[in-house]
């Protein structure tokens, strides 16, 4: 099982993973490669891989994304050894990726991914939560408004859909979701009685 999480700018998917991940411990957050600049309080391999524009390209050429997009200027990916580190130590990878990302993981990983698509409540609640980041200019601000709008077109290509509009609430359906998506038959290596 791989957990995919999508959704706009300013749906609050950070502190949804970070709620989601303190009542699951068999989740790992799988941490993406940017070449965007490190914010405050960010650190390196922690909130992200930091790279240059020719560390990346190196890795796209390397062939080590296993989804890699431009996002508001910057470049995103998700390596294959992330993934393979993580299956291999017994975890299930979480994955917090754009749009264009999450279709290409959904194509390539078909029924082992959980997709879910994370919406704000509103969208004057969504434009509310990227003020309030005070990181952004206004034309930043309406250029991820503009790129929400985008996005939200590709919610059907997601499994399940969450409203972020009590985050204890979301965390729980999400907390549902995964426990029946254990329980399904692909789950099991083999039926439980042979």
């Amino acid at each position: 099982m791989i957990v995919l999480i999508t959704g706009p700018s300013g749906a609050g998917k950070s502190t949804f993973i970070a709620g989601l991940m303190a009542r699951r411990p068999e989740l790992e957050f799988s941490v993406s490669t940017t070449t965007r600049p490190i914010r405050p309080g960010e650190m390196d391999g922690r909130d992200y891989d930091f790279v240059d524009d020719a560390g990346f390209d190196r890795l796209v050429a390397a062939d080590a994304f296993v989804e890699w997009a431009h996002v508001h200027g910057r470049r995103y990916g998700t390596t294959r050894r992330r993934l393979d580190e993580m299956t291999r130590a017994g975890k299930v990878p979480l994955l917090d990726v754009d749009v264009q990302g999450g279709v290409s993981v959904i194509q390539q990983f078909g029924d082992a991914i959980v997709s879910v698509f994370l919406f704000p409540p509103s969208w004057e609640e969504l434009e509310r939560r990227l003020r309030s980041r005070g990181t952004d200019t206004e034309e930043a601000i309406a250029g991820r408004l503009k790129t929400a709008r985008a996005e939200v077109a590709f919610a059907p290509r997601y499994t399940y859909w969450i409203v972020n509009d009590d985050l204890e609430q979301a965390v729980d359906r999400m907390t549902a979701i995964l426990t029946a998506e254990a329980c399904r038959s692909r789950s099991f290596p083999a039926p439980p009685l042979e």
